[in-house]
């Protein structure tokens, strides 16, 4: 490449010019706007830019002959790298009225704009310079070949470190949005595969991969055989490999399989032509493994973006393991609450069982329906069920010639059977008070002192009515009465389905809220059909 005036008019008459941008090279290349009404000009740039290349790839120059036509280019391709502008085009400023465009209408701040003029008169460097953002201004009489080519390396590292600040910050950004959304889940199972959806967010890749971990690091202990506690098995799993079931991971590819455990035993991630496979160590020293398939090489960027993610995410899946201990804790607390009960009054059998089951299921039907959503959310659909179990344990303090008296009470011990409302309902409630927020001892404080209001005002131990009665109490009340209907009790035989049915349908907003019966009536029919 020689020295000579790239503009000179006496050396361009006899050369033989290309008429477009620059050749055909293989992968993408940096994209380079000429904008300038010379066409003698576009033939000349693409002979110099033809030799430029950059961090291994070249440039593919897009031509534009007014800055109305190169508007309309950079709105339709924004990833432009660098753009050289004539001032003097269809109009004396049209150049300048084109940087404007740049920077405030599409706000286009990454870009690097060379201004190049052959009438310095009607811009001045200085005043340019100063009113108009832009990266570099050359007269074109000056411009050689040598310093137009100088001036693009210089312009496209620093599109390149600027675009590399911004992926950062984009990346960055991407990080504390997945941070603030998944720590909000409080379910190992959506946390993980949450995990999955913001790392191929984050990479810009179709979300299909799977998480593992070590059984022993996220499963109670005494609750697995010794041979099966460093077993690997999967959290979550989505794209080709979501229909692992149950999560086995004996049905996975062995290949994937097999890296994930050389990661596991190694404690490093790999980062494959097409895969990662994600090391990722809580502080607690759990270890998990996040497979992903890209598709492609990560690049430097990407990597350290994922390393930061990591960071962040790696407290949740110990937080999420203290959150399930406690949960467990409760649960283990609510059994043996509801055992006790059960133990007083043994011949309801496993009529607590069947409650939960049935509560949770109305719940879930309702919420199909769109019934209550001010109320139904995940949290309740979570504890209605467990919750459900402790709506007799008021019996505890009933005296055991009451409570298995094989006959019909008289009035007097009726109004002693009725005291087990309220005083369950206070047993749990003093209970419940000791922890914060909605739990399953204060759900099933609303429960055991709720279950005997009716709809209609007549019920016990308050008199409320409508929904002034907890929603999780006129649930439990639907299905406990149904389930006492058809089972046998000492004071009578079981009712036939019909006959329950029939009851529940005439007591609709009498004795029951109307929606929870349809919805528990739906259930009914559902099993049916299974």
């Amino acid at each position: 490449m020689n020295d000579d005036l790239l503009f000179d008019d006496d050396d361009t008459d006899d050369m033989d010019l290309p008429t477009g941008g620059v050749p055909h090279r293989a992968g993408p290349g940096w994209k380079v706007l000429v904008i300038d009404d010379e066409p003698e000009i576009h033939s000349m740039t693409g002979m110099v830019l033809a030799d430029v290349r950059f961090r291994g790839r070249g440039v593919d120059m897009i031509s534009a002959h007014s800055g109305l036509e190169g508007r309309a280019i950079l709105s339709s391709t924004p990833d432009v790298a660098v753009i050289l502008l004539d001032v003097v085009m269809e109009t004396d400023d049209a150049g300048l009225q084109f940087v404007k465009f740049v920077r405030e209408e599409l706000g286009n701040k990454r870009v690097r704009i060379i201004l190049r003029t052959g009438q310095p008169g009607q811009a001045p460097e200085r005043d340019v310079i100063v009113n108009y953002d832009i990266n570099d201004y050359k007269a074109k009489t000056e411009l050689t070949a040598q310093k137009l080519f100088t001036t693009m390396i210089a312009s496209l590292r620093s599109y390149e470190d600027i675009m590399a600040l911004e992926l950062n910050r984009q990346g960055l950004q991407k990080i504390i949005d997945a941070s603030a959304s998944l720590f909000q889940v409080r379910s190992m199972q959506t946390f993980a595969s949450g995990v999955l959806t913001q790392l191929s967010a984050l990479l810009d890749v179709g979300v299909s991969g799977i998480l593992c971990a070590q059984r022993g690091g996220f499963m109670p202990a005494n609750a697995l055989p010794e041979e099966d506690a460093k077993a690997v098995f999967v959290l979550a799993a989505s794209g080709e490999y979501e229909e692992c079931p149950e999560h086995r991971q004996g049905v996975m590819d062995s290949a994937v399989m097999d890296t994930i455990a050389g990661v596991l035993q190694c404690g490093q991630s790999t980062y494959g032509d097409d895969f990662l496979a994600l090391y990722i160590r809580t502080p607690n020293h759990r270890e998990v493994v996040a497979y992903l398939h890209t598709g492609r090489t990560l690049n430097d960027l990407d990597e350290k973006l994922v390393e930061v993610f990591c960071g962040k995410v790696s407290v949740g899946f110990d937080n999420l393991w203290l959150y399930d201990q406690l949960c467990r804790a409760q649960q283990a607390t609510v059994i043996a609450l509801a055992d006790l009960a059960e133990y007083k009054d043994n011949d309801t059998g496993e009529h607590v069982l069947r409650v939960e089951r049935m509560s949770e299921r109305t719940a879930y039907s309702l919420r199909q329906a769109n019934a209550y959503p001010e109320i139904i959310d995940d949290l309740f659909l979570d504890q209605i069920g467990m919750a459900a179990i402790l709506h007799d344990v008021g019996k505890v303090g009933i005296p055991d010639s009451i409570l298995q008296k094989p006959g019909r009470l008289d009035p007097e011990e009726w109004a002693v059977m009725q005291t087990h409302a309220a005083n369950g309902g206070a047993i749990l409630d003093r209970s419940a008070r000791l922890v914060e927020g909605t739990t399953y001892l204060s759900m099933g404080a609303e429960i055991a002192a709720g279950h005997h209001e009716r709809w209609d005002g007549n019920g016990y131990p308050r008199g409320l009515s409508g929904q002034d009665i907890p929603l999780s109490a006129r649930i439990v009340a639907v299905v406990d009465v149904f389930d006492a209907l058809i089972s046998r009790r000492p004071y009578k035989e079981p009712w036939s389905m019909e006959s329950a049915i029939e009851y529940l349908q005439s007591q609709s907003g009498r004795q029951f809220d109307p929606q929870v019966v349809d919805a528990f009536l739906r259930v009914l029919q559902e099993q049916g059909a299974e």
